[in-house]
């Protein structure tokens, strides 16, 4: 007798896992790079058992982090970062930089939001906005004796992924996007 051949992925079967993924994601047990992650193995999967592969840990359990959500980051004569695990109170964060440094990373946000939004200002300062790859970005805002650099991978977006949206209105700074390769494996 030879093995059991495995069972091919149906569209609909990949959309259902997608969606449990993307509930797991708002109630905080995937970050929005591990949904990343496991959203592309989804779409990319051609059995039922790579399927169950990129939905298998997913029962509850308690998450590590800042449990404390975030809804305004405020940077003057110093430098704030905000990385790791922790949790948008709204789809909305609100910034302000004078004469400073902030960097968003944006990998490990919990968030069942389909887009994010930043937006803010920046006076003679620097911000930095890192998401995974395959997460769809607009920049926007006034650009006054400043840069607006938007660094994509050129990957394909990952459905179900949230749109990020940066609109901060910079006089004398920086304010770059770019995009990073997830740091875990699943």
């Amino acid at each position: 007798m030879g093995l059991p051949v495995p069972a091919p992925a149906s569209d609909g079967d990949r959309e259902r896992v997608a969606e449990m993924l993307q509930r797991a994601c708002g109630e905080g047990r995937l970050t929005l790079e591990e949904f990343s992650v496991r959203v592309g193995a989804v779409w990319a999967a051609e059995t039922d058992a790579e399927l169950a592969k990129a939905s298998e840990g997913l029962a509850p359990q308690p998450i590590v982090g800042s449990a404390r959500t975030v809804d305004k980051v405020v940077t003057v004569f110093s430098s704030a970062k905000r990385g790791g695990r922790w949790r948008l109170r709204d789809r909305v964060v609100r910034l302000l930089t004078v004469f400073g440094s902030t960097e968003l990373d944006l990998r490990e946000v919990l968030t069942d939001a389909p887009v994010i939004e930043i937006i803010g200002r920046s006076w003679f300062g620097e911000l930095t906005v890192i998401v995974p790859e395959g997460v769809e970005v607009d920049l926007t805002g006034t650009n006054a004796f400043s840069s607006h650099d938007l660094r994509l991978a050129p990957v394909p977006r990952l459905p179900g992924t949230p749109e990020v949206r940066v609109a901060v209105d910079a006089w004398f700074s920086s304010i770059t996007v770019r995009s990073k390769p997830p740091s875990i494996t699943r």
